[in-house]
């Protein structure tokens, strides 16, 4: 079993995701968009709905798996076992600093953003290595300004592996052995409104998933 600190969980397939008609329209800023895949729709789709209402995202999807810990062991619905280096202690905490948060603008997808996270899906579906350098030696800024110019701030997200589009995001929200909570940081930065993302095949972890964030985005 890996740790939480540098995987989601090894797994082969991603679930699908249910809406509610009253807000889907609202948070669903990339369903009409062609260059993403249905997944990476449902990527987006699960941050603005964490975005819409932190507290009540933290109250309905990420307290109650406290009932799934057996010590350090997590056992998420549908999947195997992750070990974790906290235990339950890094759900309640993410599940009281999210409460604090007040609701955030939704994220809209960019074409340049999505093209950066792309390259690096490709590169360690190839290499088959983790973290945010690229084999080329780019970070994500390198990656991003390859496609355009970006403003205010910007950031990525990494995970690997995973059952659905939501497990995904709430396992960087707790951040379990992530000191910073860098990864929950990304989340909920106000300034953010574009994202791009791409999921595809690792060769260690089955999938990934590359998140690029930027506060506003002008593709080249």
């Amino acid at each position: 079993m890996k740790n939480l600190v540098t995987v989601i969980l090894i797994s082969v397939y991603f679930l699908g995701f249910a809406t509610d008609p009253k807000t889907a329209n609202n948070l669903n800023t990339a369903e009409n968009v062609s260059y993403l895949s249905p997944i990476e729709k449902e990527i987006i789709y699960e941050i603005n709905l964490f975005r819409s209402n932190p507290a009540d995202y933290a109250d309905k999807y990420i307290a109650p798996l406290a009932k799934n810990y057996k010590g350090k062991l997590l056992y998420y619905p549908n999947d195997k076992p992750l070990l974790t280096k906290e235990g339950v202690r890094a759900v309640n905490e993410c599940v009281r600093e999210l409460k604090k948060v007040a609701p955030l603008s939704v994220v809209s997808p960019s074409s340049g953003l999505t093209k950066a996270a792309d390259d690096h899906v490709k590169d360690q579906s190839k290499t088959g290595k983790t973290g945010h350098y690229g084999s080329d030696r780019s970070d994500s800024r390198k990656r991003m300004e390859r496609y355009g110019d970006w403003k205010v701030r910007i950031a990525e997200n990494i995970a690997y592996g995973g059952t659905s589009a939501r497990q995904v995001i709430i396992y960087l929200l707790i951040d379990d052995g992530v000191q910073d909570r860098g990864h929950r940081k990304n989340f909920i930065q106000p300034e953010f409104k574009n994202v791009g993302v791409s999921v595809g095949f690792h060769p260690e972890y089955n999938t990934m998933c590359v998140m690029d964030f930027a506060g506003f985005f002008v593709d080249k």
